[in-house]
């Protein structure tokens, strides 16, 4: 079996276990700079598959492909630090505010520069916007198939891919030739940890931009000059290539009309027991309100 070049679709996500009042700015668009920023769950499923086939599959590279502010780096290192080989950083000002349709856009451009490649992994979908988009317009885009809701690789062979996906009412079976993309379920396989090898290796991995702050060590630069992998590539408009119509706000054709914070609160509360007029009871409460049924 030869060697596969696999590309991760990773994104860094607010958290939204701890969303307040100005979680949202007034036009819509999420507030990031006011949440904590995690590595998106789903997308660490399709870190750990892509993982997975380079254990079985020897030579094969996996890459971290992020979008996004300057503290999305976060993302390529903690790829790195689970066993990723290569990160690329997507990250420039006109970028910000893209919907679904523009961030694909994005992606598929800066994918294309990374051509050839034989598997593109991406979490189902990002807890921030929850659409279940971007990976399937993104295959769209670059005129390749796709298998979504994977949750397990079965089989590989020279010249295709067979995995479970799973769906809602079961499991279902399918091969797919090379190159292809596929999103990842969350019932696949948790990440695995980092190493700490890998974090000790790659702890003072830096974008250019990182490095450009006035806070930046003298040290730090010396030691990126003695090993140039610590430094993260940064890709902007220009490197990838892309139209300044359809990225950012500008290509985005979503719009916000209105942002409404909305606090759950018990009124009441019923204590039933597990006799079958309580439990009757309470299923027939729940289809009168319309909560079933």
């Amino acid at each position: 079996m030869r060697p596969l070049k696999i590309i991760v679709m990773a994104k860094q996500v607010p958290d939204t276990r701890n969303v307040g009042t100005d979680a949202m700015k007034p036009d819509g668009t999420v507030n990031r700079g006011k949440l904590p920023a995690i590595f998106n769950p789903d997308d660490l499923h399709a870190l750990e598959l892509a993982l997975n086939i380079k254990d079985r599959v020897p030579g094969t590279t996996v890459t971290i492909l992020t979008m996004g502010p300057q503290r999305a780096a976060d993302i390529v290192r903690e790829g790195y630090y689970r066993g990723a080989d290569d990160g690329i950083m997507i990250s420039d000002r006109r970028f910000g505010g893209a919907d679904t349709l523009a961030t694909s856009y994005t992606i598929a451009q800066a994918i294309k520069k990374m051509a050839p490649y034989d598997l593109i992994l991406g979490g189902r979908q990002a807890i921030d916007g929850d659409t279940a988009q971007v990976g399937p317009q993104s295959a769209d885009k670059l005129k390749i198939p796709q298998v979504t809701y994977v949750e397990e690789i079965v089989e590989i062979n020279e010249d295709e891919i067979i995995a479970k996906r799973r769906l809602e009412k079961g499991v279902e079976t399918v091969s797919s030739p090379f190159p292809c993309l596929m999103t990842v379920h969350g019932s696949s396989p948790e990440c695995r940890s980092r190493i700490a090898k890998k974090v000790m290796q790659y702890k003072y991995a830096r974008t250019n931009t990182e490095l450009g702050s006035k806070n930046t060590d003298v040290a730090l630069l010396d030691l990126h000059k003695k090993r140039p992998y610590l430094t993260i590539p940064e890709w902007g408009v220009e490197d990838i290539d892309a139209d300044p119509d359809k990225i950012g706000l500008a290509g985005s054709p979503t719009k916000v009309k209105s942002v409404e914070s909305i606090v759950l609160t018990a009124n009441e509360t019923k204590i039933l027991s597990d006799s079958d007029a309580d439990v009757e009871g309470m299923i027939k409460e729940l289809i009168e309100n319309h909560t079933i049924g």
